[in-house]
């Protein structure tokens, strides 16, 4: 059996390794840097309009005695940051990325704390490791002239 024989499939020619490599980075950049942006500015903009779930339920007593005010007052600063997170993911993905890692691993740590929502925790895991794989793709955060998988990312 040939080596063309397994290079391509029903007519459609397998890439080269290189090129298909380049393109699939390229391509989970661009997906992990919509989701990472999108997603926290969803979350923190439902915080003040509480569609999605009642989200005092989720910060573990030991949080709330630490802020200053309400539960709610504090998913509300919560709701801000998210926002913020979300808008420096989409201008500076190989900062904002890491900042929703180390947001994510306070939203886990909180979650654990409180003995409950393992299975959110768990989910948040995952995101985190997303936003990990995001950081990476997107490179260095602080070398000047750099470039992302996409070739445009800062």
């Amino acid at each position: 059996m040939s080596h063309t024989r397994f290079s391509s499939v029903r007519g459609f020619q397998a890439p080269k390794r290189a090129q298909s490599t380049q393109t699939g980075a390229g391509q989970a950049f661009v997906l992990l840097r919509t989701v990472f942006t999108v997603a926290p500015i969803a979350f923190g903009l439902d915080k003040f309009f509480g569609v999605l779930t009642n989200w005092e339920r989720y910060l573990a007593p030991w949080v709330n005695d630490l802020v200053p005010g309400t539960a709610h007052q504090a998913m509300l600063a919560v709701g801000v940051v998210e926002i913020l997170a979300g808008i420096l993911v989409a201008v500076r993905p190989s900062i904002g990325a890491y900042v929703i890692v180390a947001w994510l691993a306070g939203i886990i740590v909180n979650l654990l704390t409180m003995g409950s929502y393992f299975d959110v925790a768990l989910r948040d895991l995952g995101l985190l490791v997303g936003a990990l794989a995001l950081g990476r793709l997107a490179g260095p955060p602080f070398r000047t002239g750099h470039r992302a998988a996409t070739g445009n990312a800062r």
